[in-house]
């Protein structure tokens, strides 16, 4: 290691300290936090937020990188070392464009917006929350701006999720999905009685729920030893350091799906952070490329291992044993197709793997009608409703279970959502590699040891953090770019057989 580069991988180090400080500060917001104490938090989040950036984004920073860009430059594109510059000076000429003072403001302005959203959700109040979402609107214009775009403002914030794609990109892949998953969703409702899921809704005693969802995340092989599972209203995961991952759930108690998914969910997401190499750790290459491969592995393991007959093969007797009375005299076919039952739901996060996507493309319409003035604020709940109603068939019977129900606009978060779709994608065509590479995985799965997946998704691309951008990590791990091609054919065939639908169905397209 060179002078130059010492220098600037402690200042690094002193930044990403400071960022996994205000993290500390936002989980516990979430879970422990007392609702009185929004007001302070917002204040101490902003500080640490300010010092970070105005840290990150100082001359020092920028000369230092300078330097060190010469002491590496005869290193191999993917050393630590390089990567680290490289990464780095991406970084530095995306957040010098916004004044520290913009983002202490929009930190504090997060955490206020999140108590007032949480109670707002509670009491099926939209108006409340309504002039904290045109704020966040307002800031979002204003980092886009900022930023610089050369289409529309949702590519600037687009790109802070995922480096280097286009909202045009984006509207191109929904538009390819629902070529293939209209046909899809309309097949299967039309044989809706072919799955009861009614052996679902009963009394699940919540302190069961909680021990079987632990037990279900250490067999993925998150390690208790350096996370916990916790309470929240929103899941989420949130790392602190590899050796400090955490993830929440929330419980109901005569419905098993919810906390036990969603902790399959967040699981996910902690595997990857657990297991992101740890010469990496300490440093902004410390995280995931991307939330879109971010998601992949939440959905992976959520939907494609943990919806999947063999891991229920292994896992359902134990269930059942935890559950007697529930479950006893329901066999593993009727609970396997319970799970995967198809039908539109009103919240997100329990949708089913077929209509997912759809609550993706509303939310994907909404923030670029926000951000270009063609939607008001004002409006939201009545074209939330609308767009539910074209896409499900449904419409919300309240704010609480239609515009309010997500957390990502209090915090700010606005050209996220799409990565969830490009997670749903990026799962299959990673498991596809995955098997092409180790074809004995799903028996291993059926036999309560996904431990070869885990492994070979480690070495291919959890351990290599921010190293590499998306587009290159997925050309480097599968061998083409991000295709739906092999998503929307394991919806077919899994869906199918469930269903019992004609083969005639059209093939994926690409």
């Amino acid at each position: 290691m060179t002078a130059q580069l010492d220098l600037l991988k402690e200042r690094l180090a002193v930044i990403h300290n400071l960022n996994r400080a205000g993290s500390v500060l936002g989980w516990d917001q979430q879970t422990y936090m007392p609702p009185g104490g929004s007001h302070a938090r917002g204040e101490q989040m902003a500080t640490i937020g300010r010092l970070a950036h105005e840290t990150f984004v100082a001359g020092e920073t920028g000369e230092l990188l300078q330097t060190a860009a010469e002491e590496v430059k005869d290193l191999p594109a993917g050393s630590d070392d390089a990567s680290l510059v490289r990464v780095a000076q991406r970084d530095y000429d995306q957040q010098r464009k916004i004044p520290a003072e913009l983002v202490a403001e929009m930190t504090r302005h997060g955490a206020e917006a999140f108590q007032v959203w949480a109670r707002a959700r509670e009491r099926n109040d939209y108006p409340a929350f309504a002039p904290y979402l045109q704020k966040t609107i307002g800031y979002s214009r204003q980092v886009a701006e900022l930023l610089g775009y050369e289409d529309q403002p949702y590519d600037a914030l687009l790109d802070i999720f995922e480096p280097g794609m286009k909202t045009a990109q984006v509207a191109a892949i929904f538009e390819e999905l629902k070529k293939d998953l209209i046909p899809l969703v309309h097949a299967i409702a039309e044989r809706q009685d072919r799955v009861d899921d009614s052996v679902l809704h009963q009394e699940f005693d919540e302190a069961k729920q909680e021990a079987f969802g632990k037990m279900a995340a250490g067999l993925y092989g998150y390690d208790f030893t350096r996370g916990r599972l916790d309470r929240t209203v929103h899941p989420f995961e949130t790392s602190f350091s590899r050796n400090d991952v955490r993830i929440t759930t929330r419980y109901e108690p005569d419905f098993f799906n919810p906390a036990f998914f969603s902790t399959l969910h967040e699981t996910g997401h902690g595997l990857y952070e657990q297991n992101v190499g740890e010469s990496l750790e300490g440093s902004l290459l410390a995280r995931g490329a991307s939330l879109g491969l971010h998601e992949s592995q939440s959905r992976m393991w959520e939907n494609v291992v943990g919806r999947s007959r063999g891991f229920w093969q292994y896992l359902y007797p134990q269930l059942q044993q935890t559950f007697p009375e529930a479950l006893k005299d329901v066999d593993l076919d009727t609970f396997y197709r319970a799970i995967n039952k198809v039908e539109p739901s009103l919240v997100r996060v329990e949708a089913d793997e077929v209509t997912y996507n759809l609550h993706i493309m509303l939310r994907f319409e909404m923030e670029l009608g926000f951000l270009d003035g063609s939607l008001s604020v004002d409006d939201g709940p009545e074209i939330w409703n609308q767009k539910m109603q074209s896409y499900l068939g449904i419409t919300p019977p309240n704010d609480s279970l239609g515009i309010l129900q997500d957390v990502h606009w209090s915090h700010g978060l606005m050209g996220y959502f799409t990565t969830y779709s490009l997670g749903n994608i990026l799962s299959l065509q990673l498991y596809d590699a995955a098997i092409k590479a180790r074809p004995e995985i799903p028996q291993q799965i059926s036999q309560g040891r996904p431990d070869t997946l885990r492994c070979w998704l480690e070495e291919n691309l959890y351990r290599h953090g921010r190293k590499f951008e998306p587009n290159e990590l997925v050309q480097r791990i599968t061998g083409e770019p991000i295709q739906s091609r092999s998503y929307m054919r394991y919806l077919k065939e899994k869906f199918g057989e469930i269903y019992g639908l004609d083969k005639s169905l059209p093939s994926p397209t690409q």
